[in-house]
């Protein structure tokens, strides 16, 4: 059965040099979408790039989609704004200040100002409908973080008098400020099984310690002993399983899940004969284990 003529499918002539579908290579990051998507917003550089008549002069990608040499991830919220001029950010926006110079360097004023930090006379968030952390745009944020932390520490110095009635609340709060969650914890291991399987002295060999779960639960329980090289710009509230410790102690790892309040739910193992030696019958084996903590 025949197909119908579909316009998206429509190439390139000397009147439109573009397609109706464009392929953008931005930082690495490959995108497609609609022409009149990218000339929405008239001025902007996308709007400029791609109303011009000479194709040629556009950088182009070995697989011939136009290259764009900008930040990769930030360019989705960029194109969602093209699609219908609005900003909608995920809770807790890291990179708020990131995607403001970006829209910066797009041309797209509108959503420089929509980025920018709104006060209100008292101090507090306007009206932004697409608000960051909180925190990052309170003053008084790290003192209350202070407060809170010295409350829990050294609680008959906060009470102030007696009975302690005045660290309850504030314990309680920190308490209940602590977000439930699971974090996966995974190693490959080797040990060597001799004759009559007696294992030799060095049993367990970590090369390294990997981490999965939700990325602001990681970073707060590991702190600076998370290598967040494999996975530098995910946001706090996706999860990642490309993060490892800079430590290969299994024990430090336990110890730092209980003093966050974790426990251990479930535990599982796998081994696997990697090499036997033909003289000795000394067998290495390798083994992958993973260790599931939660928190309530």
């Amino acid at each position: 059965m025949a197909l119908a003529d579909n316009a998206g499918c429509a190439k390139p002539s000397e009147d439109f040099p573009f397609p109706e579908i464009i392929e953008l290579n931005v930082g690495g990051q490959v995108y497609i979408t609609r022409h009149p998507t990218l000339v929405s917003v008239p001025g902007s550089l996308l709007w400029e790039m791609f109303t011009q008549k000479n194709v040629r002069s556009l950088a182009r990608d070995s697989k011939g989609r136009f290259f764009v040499d900008r930040d990769g991830f930030l360019f989705r919220y960029i194109l969602d704004y093209m699609r219908d001029q609005q900003l909608v950010l995920p809770d807790h926006f890291p990179e708020r200040s990131r995607l403001q110079r970006e829209a910066e360097y797009f041309m797209l004023p509108e959503l420089v100002k929509m980025l920018a930090p709104k006060l209100s006379k008292q101090n507090s968030l306007g009206d932004d409908p697409c608000q960051s952390d909180p925190e990052e745009l309170s003053p008084s944020a790290d003192a209350t973080r202070t407060l809170t932390s010295a409350s829990t520490t050294f609680p008959s110095a906060v009470a102030g008098g007696p009975g302690g009635a005045v660290t309850t609340g504030v314990g309680a709060a920190s308490s209940d400020a602590r977000r439930a969650g699971f974090i996966t914890i995974g190693y490959r291991g080797s040990y060597t099984l001799g004759r009559d399987s007696q294992t030799d002295a060095k049993f367990r060999r970590v090369a390294r310690i990997m981490v999965c779960g939700k990325t602001s639960l990681a970073k707060e329980v590991f702190g600076d002993t998370l290598n967040e090289s494999r996975d530098p710009d995910r946001p706090p509230e996706r999860y990642t399983s490309r993060y490892y410790l800079k430590f290969t102690f299994l024990e430090q790892a336990f110890d730092k899940l209980a003093d966050a309040g974790f426990h251990m739910v479930a535990c599982n193992s796998t081994g696997t004969c990697a090499f036997a030696h033909d003289q000795t019958d000394d067998r290495i084996w390798t083994s992958y284990t993973e260790y599931v903590f939660y928190r309530e």
